[in-house]
């Protein structure tokens, strides 16, 4: 397992959010804002179609995969305290976010979508889909977890991120952050509520993750974040579930080698939905 030196670890989160996928466009959609659940929420809607709705990372923002968008509608959020979209008085959880993008959805009067999430969005996704049922038609991750991260993360990642301070503000990631946000002066709060929510998720309980409906792709590096064990452990809960592990990869494949991913994610959502069978039949 690939490991990083703190400061290293903070140049690679910058390099995530701020290197533009290989292929992507400049957005031409005009943002727009949703009150829900009293948060003031930007989006972005690109295209006609199907509906995909995209959720980023922590610290991230609104993006669009060109790879994903042909025949599609793509509604990309910026999530709670994220980019556009203010901070307000509550805590940063996954089922509040997953709450959030439901009630976009119904102020969309969209009734059911395909999702992809990437490592925070991913989790956010497994929330929606265990919250909102019919609201997710097929859900891909990737470097997402379901689990607390003390069984999901490897041990270097996971001393990594206890260590993270409210001082983590790389420009690279900062300044952006700077040029959109309605108060800068929140990114410390930002950064402190990402690692109290990744320090107090408990994970989605086993019995619930059988539950879920929607065919699941779940994605992740054989160096990732999240361990390929954790993974696995996953793909073996969701009856429907489908995995990837890419060799070579890490946290950081959607960005490094966005063709390396992102056809395998279209394929997963292109193709028929499968009757669904039973948790312990893999």
């Amino acid at each position: 397992m690939k490991t990083w030196k703190l400061p290293a670890l903070a140049v690679c989160a910058a390099f995530v959010a701020a290197t533009p996928v290989r292929g992507d466009e400049p957005a031409k959609a005009e943002g727009k804002y949703a009150s829900v659940n009293g948060l003031k929420m930007y989006y972005e809607v690109h295209g006609t179609g199907k509906p995909l709705l995209l959720l980023h990372g922590a610290f991230g923002w609104a993006r669009t995969y060109p790879t994903l968008a042909k025949g599609r509608q793509v509604i990309a959020v910026e999530l709670q305290g994220h980019g556009h979209t203010a901070d307000i008085d509550r805590p940063l959880t996954y089922e509040q976010m997953a709450d959030d993008v439901a009630a976009l959805l119904k102020e969309l009067k969209i009734e059911q979508a395909d999702v992809f999430g990437y490592s925070m969005g991913g989790t956010v996704g497994l929330a929606l889909a265990l919250r909102y049922p019919k609201l997710v038609r097929k859900l891909a991750i990737n470097g997402s977890h379901y689990g607390k991260i003390e069984d999901a993360y490897d041990t270097e990642i996971l001393k990594q991120f206890k260590s993270l301070s409210a001082d983590f503000a790389p420009a690279i990631l900062k300044d952006p952050y700077d040029k959109v946000a309605p108060d800068p002066k929140q990114w410390r709060t930002l950064v402190a509520k990402v690692k109290t929510m990744g320090l107090e998720f408990k994970g989605f309980a086993r019995e619930e993750m059988k539950a879920i409906k929607a065919p699941v792709l779940i994605t992740v590096g054989d160096r990732d974040v999240v361990r390929p064990e954790h993974a696995v452990e996953m793909f073996r809960l969701i009856p429907t579930a489908e995995l990837a592990i890419f060799p070579g990869a890490d946290h950081f494949l959607l960005w490094q080698n966005p063709e390396k991913l992102l056809p395998t994610i279209a394929a997963f959502l292109d193709a028929p939905v499968p009757e669904p069978k039973k948790a312990d039949a893999k």
